[in-house]
C-alpha cells in the first residue's frame, strides 16, 4: 500500500476476541462510525466474509463500495476496492500482535478519491477514520470481554 496513514492501539483482549469483532460486518454500524450498512456478499472456503458491501457516510465519503477481504487466521485481515463510486482505491489491513492478555491492533489505510483532493487533507481524513475505527473496535471488544 503506497502512502498509507498507520496508527495502533491495544486492546484488552485476546486476538481471537478482535478478529471476531473485525468480522462481524453486520454489527459495523453499531461501532463503526459512519458505517450505516455493511452486508456480507460472499463467503471464501474458511467461512470468513470474501466481499462485502457498505454504506458509509462519513465526510467528506459518501459513498456505498464493495471490498475484497484476505484473512490470515488471527494475525492479520487485509482489504482492496473491489467495486466504488466515489473511492477510487481503499486498501487497509488490521493487524493484530498478542501481548499476552491484550492484543495491539494496527489499522493501516490508503485510499483515493475520484475527487481531486489534495494529500494533506486526503491524509488527514484517513487518520480521522483509523482513529474513529480503533476507538470504537476497542470499545465493542472491551465491552463483550465483560
Amino acid at each position: 500500500m503506497a502512502e498509507q496513514t498507520t496508527s495502533s492501539i491495544v486492546v484488552d483482549a485476546a486476538p481471537a476476541a478482535v478478529m471476531a469483532v473485525i468480522a462481524d460486518f453486520g454489527s459495523y454500524p453499531v461501532w463503526a462510525k459512519g458505517v450505516k450498512t455493511a452486508d456480507v456478499e460472499s463467503t471464501g472456503a474458511d467461512g470468513r466474509p470474501s466481499e462485502v458491501h457498505f454504506v458509509l457516510d462519513v465526510a467528506p465519503i459518501k459513498d456505498d463500495y464493495t471490498l475484497a477481504y484476505t484473512w490470515d487466521g488471527h494475525r492479520q485481515v487485509t482489504w482492496t476496492l473491489a467495486r466504488g463510486n466515489m473511492l477510487r482505491a481503499l486498501d487497509g489491513a488490521y493487524v493484530l500482535r498478542d501481548l499476552g492478555g491484550s492484543t495491539e491492533v494496527t489499522y493501516r489505510l490508503a485510499l483515493d478519491l475520484t475527487i481531486p483532493l489534495i494529500g494533506m487533507l486526503k491524509r488527514r481524513g484517513e487518520k480521522i477514520l483509523i482513529e474513529a475505527a480503533l476507538r470504537g473496535l476497542k470499545t465493542r471488544v472491551e465491552a463483550l470481554q465483560s
